[in-house]
């Protein structure tokens, strides 16, 4: 399977709010670049949105190392949040309904399909993909005004 890295980032303005992602690709040096937003969201929702989005881009099964600075993202992975609250019909530990089902329901799918490692790093210290995905969000949410 090829390797692909990928960088993701959410941004919201007010939670609920107008909200964006920006997600980059990496595959032999090569780059791709795709971005969203929606008029109003959470800033999980666009966490999640953004890791969907570019995991959705791969035409193949591959090797996915997915870099986020959302602990939500890659805690809800490697802690295996996500596939429990599946397991429990969408309801957590706590017996209260697990938010973003649907999303969580289609990253499951695709994790079925590709081999990702979720790494985390810390938003806004100066990790250069992760600067640019943050741009890349607020620039979709400004989008948003300019329609």
């Amino acid at each position: 399977m090829k390797h692909v890295d990928i960088y993701t980032d959410g941004a919201c303005s007010g939670n609920p709010g107008p909200g964006g992602f920006g997600a980059i690709l990496v595959f032999k040096g090569m780059e791709k670049e795709v971005s969203g937003a929606h008029p109003k969201t959470t800033n999980n929702r666009m966490e999640l949105l953004g890791a969907i989005t570019a995991l959705e881009q791969l035409k193949e099964p591959c090797h996915v190392l997915l870099t986020s600075d959302s602990k939500y993202l890659v805690d809800g992975i490697n802690l295996g949040w996500a596939k429990s609250w599946k397991k429990n019909n969408w309801t957590k530990a706590d017996k209260k309904p697990a938010l973003n089902a649907d999303l969580w329901g289609r990253l499951l799918e695709l994790l079925e399909v590709h081999d990702v490692t979720f790494v985390w790093v810390k938003g806004h210290a100066g990790h250069p993909y992760n600067e640019r995905c943050d741009r890349m969000a607020v620039e979709a949410i400004e989008s948003l005004t300019e329609e």
